[in-house]
């Protein structure tokens, strides 16, 4: 109804205007001397005539107006940042614009009336056709991104947006489709995936050389380690060998010594008895009196066969030292000692008889270090005093033997050496046999001492 009345108006107001264009049009022209109807007629033709050019130049303009407009709109079209395609269910193309035909490199006059699918690549194939299938099934917006392939055949991703739309003009269903070249987007962020992957494949890189490096290190220090377990085991092997081979010499003079006085003494004692022996069977008949008296002198051979004989088997084995203990035992070794070397030696014993709480071998490798350092005293110190002494600590049991003779270098000391070198490397030996410790230290001056520290074997505290 409002639509009605606006055309009225509009039509009464071309009316007044073209009947305003007549009478200026009249002024100059006399009016014709007709009848009033004729008159009349004329008039409204004439009026007619006036609305008809007026309404000629209107639609004129608004042709021209219409012409501008739609160049504008073709221009926005045709050149928009992006491919407008309207296509079908069937994927046909029914228009598309400038951008859209560059994207596919293709003239546009050739696109209509082709499927856009055959220019998607056909891996996206089966994803546009799932978007073409979601944009025709109901109302709303679809995205997808697919790849192209152009008429070079040159790949290209591109990103699809649509929605199902609806004209008078087509009886079918239709849709445009916006079409942006992404391609470039796809190619940063496979880059960026690419240097992310780098950047991940350097920091495993990097790690790796850090335990490589750290493997590296650790091979190092156990080759060194190594070498050098081996070089000290090379040592040690070359010690022992010289040890056992001072050893095996010592045992072998210590052999031809027990020989000797063997020989020496024993044999000529017991050859001496053999003899009078002999002169006793001969004489026994002839001479009673002098017979009392060669008795009496083979008896007292026998006595001293039997003494040398217990000297061997002391100096070999102390009978004292099972049969009285540790302290008794060095007592009378000392004892002898001093009186056959003519020394002068102080022994103290601290021990509250915790000495016996030792077993066996403990008690045997403290008299034998003992014995060991008074005759290294003897042979070499050129000293006139040792003062030995044997006390309790918390837990070990500590000798030590100092003497004022002259001082040696105690690091110069090796098994090559013939009797110092021996004694204290077997002294250190018996000493770490039992789990003890043993020291030796000497100075210019101040002589040398030598102590051994032996645990209880039952860990026993005070």
């Amino acid at each position: 109804m409002q639509k009605k009345l606006n055309t009225s108006a509009d039509a009464a107001d071309l009316r007044r205007r073209a009947e305003g264009r007549l009478r200026e049009q009249q002024k100059d022209t006399p009016p014709l001397r007709t009848d009033a109807d004729t008159q009349r007629l004329l008039h409204e033709l004439q009026v007619h005539q006036v609305e008809l050019e007026m309404q000629n130049v209107e639609l004129q303009e608004a042709r021209d107006k219409m012409e501008t407009l739609l160049e504008k709109h073709m221009d926005l079209y045709d050149f928009a940042p992006v491919g407008y395609f309207s296509i079908d269910e069937q994927g046909l193309i029914l228009e598309v614009n400038l951008t859209g035909a560059a994207l596919l490199r293709v003239e546009r006059s050739l696109l209509i009336n082709r499927r856009l699918q055959h220019f998607v690549a056909p891996t996206s194939r089966p994803i546009f056709l799932a978007f073409l299938e979601k944009v025709f099934a109901g109302p709303g917006k679809q995205v997808c991104e697919a790849s192209l392939l152009n008429k070079n055949g040159t790949p290209s991703w591109a990103d699809f947006q649509a929605a199902s739309a609806a004209s008078l003009r087509r009886e079918r269903k239709w849709c445009r489709v916006t079409v942006s070249d992404i391609t470039a987007l796809k190619r940063a962020e496979e880059t960026e995936r690419r240097m992310e992957a780098q950047a991940a494949a350097n920091r495993e890189l990097k790690q790796e050389i850090v335990r490589r490096q750290a493997v590296e290190k650790a091979l190092k220090k156990s080759e060194q380690y190594s070498r050098q377990l081996l070089a000290e085991s090379l040592q040690l092997q070359k010690k022992l060998r010289h040890l056992s081979r001072q050893i095996l010499e010592a045992q072998e003079e210590e052999r031809k010594r027990i020989s000797r006085e063997l020989h020496d003494e024993v044999a000529q004692v017991l050859t001496g008895i053999s003899l009078h022996l002999a002169a006793l069977a001969q004489q026994g008949a002839v001479d009673a009196k002098g017979l009392k008296k060669k008795i009496a002198r083979t008896q007292r051979l026998v006595a001293e066969s039997v003494n040398i004989v217990h000297q061997f088997a002391g100096q070999l084995r102390p009978a004292a030292l099972d049969d009285l203990g540790l302290i008794p035992a060095l007592h009378s070794y000392v004892k002898d000692f001093a009186r056959q070397t003519g020394l002068s030696i102080h022994f103290t014993s601290f021990t509250r008889g915790k000495t016996e709480q030792l077993d066996s071998a403990r008690r045997t490798v403290l008299y034998r270090v003992a014995q060991e350092a008074l005759i290294n005293v003897a042979r070499h110190a050129q000293a006139s005093q040792v003062n030995m002494s044997i006390r309790k600590l918390r837990d070990v049991i500590r000798m030590e033997v100092k003497d004022n003779g002259k001082s040696f270098q105690v690091q110069g000391v090796s098994p090559t050496g013939r009797n110092k070198g021996l004694g204290l490397l077997g002294m250190r030996e018996r000493v770490e046999m039992v789990g003890g410790r043993f020291i030796v230290e000497s100075s210019p001056g101040k002589g040398t001492t030598i102590r051994a520290e032996i645990p209880f074997a039952n860990g026993a505290r005070d």
